[in-house]
């Protein structure tokens, strides 16, 4: 089976299951007990808390560990909002945001916040002049994402921190799920607050991940409780996903160094096999993220090709997997401009550093039958 689902989970290194299940049998004590042994977990635990930093260049007070991508955006941005309301009730995002931003963007409406949605090009990116625009007296929080979970798009973010830097008032919060270990971030950029990241995008484990919070930066708690986590996340620690969460960042960042290149060539490959295809548009930025590729298959149904990719030992998706089973069109493209039928028949094609050359070279063969076999029907 070639796997070429990695956007939406990636198989976790057996360097990290290893890692996960030895802390569990050896380090299970509460890390907030004061015996002996309680103690030896929160020892495990501040070290990987500063293993993180060292990996991400930042301070390790400055290391929240949660439970993935939607419980770190949902903590930055209520967590801004909640604490900072008495400043302003203005959040700026764009209209192709993960839904884990979107959706936590429409229930702060509800609050009675005012979010701007700010528009993007046909391949996804956003206009640094649209941000300074849509500014007020009354913005408290720019939440963009740094890679497109769905079509790869990279955003300026190291620009639009430059931008918000003489704007002190404003938050500015990055989604980085999609650009970890593939696409490079510096937080220590003087405008970036908060960012997020998931284990499992990075062959980590599902219910890992970590939020940078800037020294300074203060957040209403989406949990109550205790003290952990410096306050921001009540509740017993995940020592052992915590602990391999950092094996997974560090396995991840040296893959980055050695495969970075091949990843993108790999890209490459695939989008030039793609563009001689009958029936097939591209929905991707060619200087997109290097694992991410999106396309449509005009006039078929997206589960009608994914079964037949299935059937050939092909994994892809439509969208994102958060996404794919409760809509029939693509927000994303559809806020790039795209018609109705390009954004019905979407579907995503994301690589890890594990991808072949022969696994791009496999999926386009079967590509290529499974629209043949496509063709015979639309004839």
């Amino acid at each position: 089976m070639i796997y070429l689902d990695n956007g939406a989970t990636t198989k976790p290194y057996e360097a990290v299951l290893s890692t996960y299940r030895q802390v569990s049998e050896r380090f299970f004590a509460n890390p907030s007990s004061i015996h002996e042994l309680g103690g030896e977990a929160s020892s495990l635990q501040t070290q990987a808390r500063k293993q993180v930093a060292d990996l991400l260049q930042t301070h390790p007070d400055e290391i929240v560990f949660t439970s993935g991508g939607t419980e770190g955006n949902n903590l930055a941005i209520k967590g801004i909002a909640l604490q900072h309301k008495g400043r302003g009730n203005h959040i700026i995002t764009t209209a192709t945001e993960h839904v884990s931003v979107y959706s936590t963007c429409q229930a702060l409406e509800e609050l009675g916040f005012r979010v701007t949605y700010l528009p993007v090009d046909e391949f996804g990116k956003l206009s640094l002049e649209d941000v300074k625009n849509a500014i007020t007296d009354e913005t408290i929080l720019v939440s963009i994402m740094h890679v497109n979970n769905e079509i790869g798009t990279i955003q300026p973010i190291e620009e639009i921190a430059s931008l918000l830097n003489d704007y002190p008032k404003i938050f500015f919060h990055v989604d980085a799920v999609q650009s970890l270990g593939k696409v490079p971030l510096d937080l220590r950029h003087d405008g970036l607050d908060l960012c997020t990241f998931s284990g499992h995008k990075i062959h980590g484990l599902k219910g890992t991940g970590v939020l940078y919070v800037k020294k300074g930066t203060s957040l209403f708690p989406l949990f109550h409780g205790g003290a952990q986590e410096s306050g921001f996340r009540a509740g017993t620690e995940n020592v052992a996903g915590n602990v391999s969460f950092a094996r997974a960042l560090r396995l991840i960042k040296e893959q980055e160094k050695r495969k970075g290149s091949k990843l993108i060539a790999l890209r490459e490959k695939l989008l030039t096999g793609l563009d001689n295809l009958d029936k097939v548009v591209i929905n991707c930025p060619k200087n997109g993220a290097p694992h991410i590729v999106h396309l449509s298959v005009l006039g078929a149904k997206p589960e009608v090709v994914i079964h037949a990719l299935y059937e050939k030992g092909i994994v892809i998706s439509t969208q994102s997997a958060c996404s794919s089973r409760q809509l029939t069109e693509s927000r994303v493209l559809r806020a790039c401009g795209h018609d109705l039928e390009r954004a019905q028949t979407g579907l995503r094609i994301t690589l890890s550093y594990e991808t072949t050359e022969q696994d791009v070279m496999m999926f386009l063969q079967a590509m290529k039958r499974t629209l043949v076999e496509l063709g015979k029907i639309w004839e």
